[in-house]
């Protein structure tokens, strides 16, 4: 089945999702290769890009407000709302794992049902496109959850490749019409056992890390995956849409002695800054001529066409801004014991040594520069860009410039306020002779030249003192809580 971004086509029988979807003729005008030749660049094309940054869609702002929200995944427990800002992509037929492992740098030799995995994928040179996490749902069928790059990849694979399976997608609420095929939360913290002891009315099983299991929650059969998204334990539950206000209300109900607290949409992204994982790295598809049918298959609306960069790193060769899986922390994962794309050139940099060039890191901002740049917006003239808070993207793809004695030595890409730190915090990348804790750096803010970007304002450079730490800053998520 030929399927994008929320239009199926009719090339192949209707898709195997919990409800139909409405079929439609799509007409393209345009696909990202074109948009390329028509922008000058891949740089210029993203660089002006006239789209606002990518936010947490049709999800409550702020509950109570986002500083509480980020103290109580610390503290005691809170509910995440995740039924709207990604996308799923379930596969299923006799050649689902063959399609997986074709596209996967991790290895798929152990992966039963009632198991999940970070899947990431690489172009053929190496570099990151995208990852997601893929489950294991029943035999032959899985299903991808995450951001579109990793999706879309796997999609095209998927019909393009002659693989024997069948899909069905179900976008972000920011593209398609009407309600999810599935809602999907996750209960976090010190006391999200307590929570889900109470919402089950059972012990909670003993899982490790990425395993799943289903509980009855509300009369309904409730798919659990034993996760955590800001170094706290936790279970990522989801089921069909139909019984999202019966398992909501219970898990509320069951969380009030519990101190349980609701994270809106303000809150949620800022929850990487304090794990370490890195969202949103610019997919590595802009130049590879190898995958010049993959850019015309991505239409003039897809998220890697229209998504903006920003940041005071600049550089006219968008290769400048691709990550390999080395760069951040995925060697871990890196499995030569399958051939995938890009497993040359992973192997070649194992061969030359590289792997160990970049290493991914916390940044924390000074205080005192921080302050100054955020208060010079009540000061005559341009002042510094402004600082959102808590996340502080003014784009989709952000690069800010990391410095050393004035010489470029890495790049800072997602940032923002962590109440928990007291502290503007980012995770970027870094030559490894200056990656040890503790090293002082400077982090350029603000673009060189404000570029037409609708959120970017008049505004000068300042530049912010910042120290290098561990990536996940918080101890307990970079050991234990993987772990059990």
């Amino acid at each position: 089945m030929f399927y994008k971004f929320g239009r199926e086509v009719k090339t192949a029988p209707r898709p195997i999702g919990r409800r139909p979807l409405q079929w439609e003729d799509p007409v393209l005008a345009k696909n990202l290769e074109e948009a390329i030749k028509e922008a000058g660049s891949p740089v210029k094309l993203l660089w002006e890009s006239q789209t606002p940054p990518s936010v947490v869609p049709r999800v409550v702002q702020e509950f109570t407000n986002w500083r509480d929200e980020q103290l109580a995944w610390r503290r005691t427990a809170v509910l995440y709302d995740q039924c709207h800002h990604m996308a799923d992509l379930n596969i299923k037929g006799p050649d689902a794992l063959k399609l997986i492992r074709d596209l996967a740098v991790n290895s798929v030799e152990k992966f039963p049902v009632d198991m999940a995995k970070q899947f990431v994928a690489v172009n053929h040179d190496g570099y990151v496109i995208g990852d997601n996490i893929l489950f294991h749902l029943e035999e032959d069928e899985y299903q991808a959850v995450g951001i579109p790059p990793s999706i879309n990849w796997m999609h095209y694979h998927a019909v393009t490749g002659g693989y024997d399976v069948r899909i069905w997608r179900d976008d972000n609420s920011a593209v398609r019409k009407g309600d999810p095929v599935n809602y999907r939360y996750q209960i976090q913290g010190p006391g999200a056992m307590d929570v889900i002891r109470d919402a089950t009315g059972e012990e909670p099983p003993k899982l490790k890390f990425f395993y799943m299991t289903r509980f009855t929650i509300a009369g309904k059969t409730v798919r659990a995956l034993r996760h955590g998204m800001a170094g706290e334990p936790g279970f990522e539950i989801w089921g069909p849409w139909e019984d999202k206000d019966a398992v909501y209300s219970a898990i509320l109900e069951a969380g009030k002695k519990h101190g349980l607290t609701q994270v809106g949409g303000r809150a949620y992204h800022t929850n990487a800054l304090e794990s370490g994982w890195l969202p949103r790295p610019l997919p590595a598809i802009y130049t590879d001529e190898g995958i010049a049918d993959y850019r015309r298959w991505l239409d003039e609306n897809a998220y890697e066409t229209i998504s903006p960069l920003g940041g005071s790193f600049h550089s006219e060769n968008i290769e400048d801004y691709y990550f390999t899986p080395y760069d951040l922390d995925y060697g871990r994962i890196v499995a030569f014991d399958h051939d995938f794309i890009g497993r040359e050139a992973l192997e070649k940099m194992v061969a030359d040594g590289v792997t160990q060039k970049r290493k991914k890191v916390t940044f924390v901002w000074n205080g005192d520069d921080t302050a100054a740049a955020y208060g010079s917006m009540f000061h005559e003239g341009p002042g510094a860009k402004f600082i959102n808070l808590p996340m502080s993207l003014y784009d989709t793809f952000h690069a800010d410039r990391i410095e050393v004695d004035g010489k470029i030595v890495g790049q800072s890409t997602w940032c923002g306020y962590s109440a928990n730190e007291r502290a503007m915090l980012s995770l970027g990348v870094i030559d490894a002779a200056f990656a040890e804790p503790g090293t002082e750096v400077t982090l350029v803010w603000g673009e060189d030249t404000p570029s037409s970007k609708l959120q970017v304002e008049d505004h000068v450079q300042v530049k912010i003192r910042a120290t290098v730490q561990a990536a996940p800053l918080v101890e307990k998520a970079r050991t234990s809580y993987r772990a059990n």
